[in-house]
């Protein structure tokens, strides 16, 4: 599923317009991800949280050519789900 797909079934199950609901997920997309940038968590109960981790240094391989090469750290943005989450995913 895509963004546009996303907008479209918010905008019918919240009963606003698309325009309405693609700025409002925006905005919300936005906030999340400047906050977890920043270094905040952002936590929805029962969904999950969204935060940054760090990522260790590590010996990794070229695989064209199989030399070793060595990747820096690095922070990367996380996602964990929350229960109800899992729990939904779960009984699919």
């Amino acid at each position: 599923m895509n963004k546009g797909q996303v907008i479209d079934l918010v905008a019918a199950k919240a009963g606003t317009t698309k325009t309405v609901t693609d700025a409002v997920l925006s905005a919300a997309l936005d906030v999340i991800a400047e906050s977890v940038a920043g270094g905040d968590k952002v936590m929805f109960v029962g969904f999950g949280t969204f935060e940054a981790r760090d990522r260790k240094a590590r010996e990794g391989r070229n695989p064209k050519t199989g030399e070793v090469m060595d990747i820096p750290a690095t922070v990367v943005p996380a996602f964990s789900a929350g229960k109800q989450f899992r729990d939904a995913v779960a009984r699919q």
